[in-house]
């Protein structure tokens, strides 16, 4: 995922979990708030496992909200990762992220989803 769609500064972040929105499951918290730009940011607790487990989460959550971009409205999210979350495969991480986007409403055709 390209830099330009990352949130990176603190004040972004507690910008999104001030004002966004939320929605939950078992491996991941999803935050959304409104802006004309897409950007993401993850959060990984240490809760979570030690640097290489949370990286690693980091690194799966990163790819599977790649593939929901084009698919995706404009706005700023926070992904925020659960202690499941390290155990789950690809697929599961997939899975919830796809039912937490659909659940918020966020995708641009509610028709259109994978």
């Amino acid at each position: 995922m390209q830099r330009a769609f990352r949130l990176r500064k603190n004040r972004q972040f507690q910008y999104v979990y001030h004002k966004g929105k939320s929605c939950a499951c078992r491996e991941l918290v999803l935050l959304h708030a409104r802006s004309p730009h897409l950007q993401v940011g993850f959060s990984v607790s240490r809760k979570v496992g030690n640097s290489v487990v949370r990286n690693r989460v980091k690194r799966r959550l990163r790819e599977q909200f790649r593939q929901f971009m084009p698919q995706l409205r404009s706005g700023l999210y926070v992904i925020i990762a659960r202690q499941p979350a390290a155990k789950a495969d690809s697929l599961r991480l997939h899975t919830s992220l796809g039912q937490l986007l659909r659940r918020q409403g966020l995708f641009k055709e509610e028709g259109h989803t994978p």
